[in-house]
């Protein structure tokens, strides 16, 4: 598939803010005219998302249960063992996953861990998995012997608007996070950045975060759009809800703005019922976190996707049709499920920032 064009014309505010105002069948409309254009409406890349350090982050991200600035009883953990990593990449490929995408929670890298991250990422790539890490920031050097390494993909969200941020977060600037994606992009790796929704945010700021995704020298290849999940012991924790429409509409527009990009459901997704997460995938989304756990915020389980795939007629791209992973016996896969759940001996608590 080509790569977005770096010669697109500028995405103005208007423009975005037109999108949201349009009718809601009418925008799924031109979202689904869009995404078949440029996709298998019918293909949902799946990946798993693992924490290998939780908790004690510096920063002060409102939403964030793994902040050391909020209580919220979250315990943290130092790097996990690379063998520990490995167990966990071969059991999200046997589950279905085709990337394997690792997060710790730091502001940035030090140098004494980024030996143990290279060989982290020719491990799991060996494994025949696309790798992604979300470490934090990264200068040009780190970003470069990452991908030396083999990472496929670097995740760094601007979570929200440029005007909305200072709200939400003030230990790093829009600007840091502008200078990361350009170094990870600089270095040959895929970008994946995207943004939360729910956070006491207008729709103005909204369109805001989707247009400076939009207008970046080139489009991310992954947009991850979450939802905020309320923690207790977070400033967001008495966040009022997001309507589900809005969230739907900023899929369908990310859709649009971004035709070639894979737009993720993301943090949020177990709250959604199945008709809400079936117009998501309508409005364009093709892409979704798998498993139990998504960083510290829960996740649908992987038999519910799996049997939601089959109600909707999706299948995961790039799954082996050999596999069997899709054609199991309902009780099978979930005794195989639980199973693998009761190894896993302590629980992968995150969200991704």
């Amino acid at each position: 598939m080509s790569q977005p064009s770096l010669h697109r014309a500028h995405i103005s505010r208007e423009q975005v803010l037109a999108l949201f105002d349009r009718p809601l069948f009418d925008l799924l409309f031109e979202a689904q005219q869009v995404h078949r254009t440029h996709f298998d409406a019918n293909e949902v890349q799946v990946s798993t998302l693992l924490s290998i350090k939780t908790g004690a982050c510096p920063e002060d991200c409102k939403y964030c249960p793994q902040s050391a600035r909020y209580s919220t009883g979250l315990e943290t953990e130092r790097l996990m063992e690379m063998e520990k990593v490995i167990e966990r990449a071969k059991e999200a490929k046997a589950n279905g996953s085709s990337r394997f995408c690792m997060g710790a929670a730091w502001r940035n890298p030090k140098e004494r861990d980024m030996p143990y991250l290279e060989k982290m990422v020719q491990e799991v790539k060996s494994l025949g998995l696309e790798t992604c890490m979300t470490l934090g920031m990264l200068n040009d050097q780190q970003a470069t012997r990452l991908a030396d390494a083999g990472l496929d993909y670097y995740n760094h969200n601007l979570d929200t608007s440029p005007e909305f941020y200072g709200d939400i977060i003030t230990t790093r600037t829009y600007a840091d996070r502008l200078n990361t994606l350009e170094n990870v992009r600089n270095s040959g790796m895929k970008v994946c950045a995207g943004g939360i929704v729910g956070l006491g945010e207008s729709m103005d700021d909204r369109a805001g975060l989707l247009q400076a995704l939009a207008n970046l020298p080139r489009q991310p290849e992954s947009v991850p759009i979450n939802m905020l999940v309320k923690v207790k012991g977070t400033p967001m924790e008495n966040q009022a809800d997001l309507d589900d429409f809005d969230f739907i509409r900023t899929i369908a527009v990310a859709r649009i703005l971004m035709p070639q990009s894979h737009v993720r459901l993301s943090a949020g997704r177990e709250k959604m019922n199945d008709q809400m997460q079936a117009m998501c995938f309508m409005a364009g989304a093709n892409s979704i976190f798998y498993g139990c756990k998504l960083l510290t915020t829960p996740n649908p389980d992987e038999n519910s996707d799996m049997q939601l795939f089959k109600r909707l007629g999706i299948r995961p791209s790039g799954l082996n049709q050999d596999s069997g992973i899709s054609q199991k016996p309902d009780e099978m896969a979930e005794i195989e499920l639980h199973e693998q759940l009761a190894a896993q001996a302590e629980p992968t608590l995150y969200y991704e920032a």
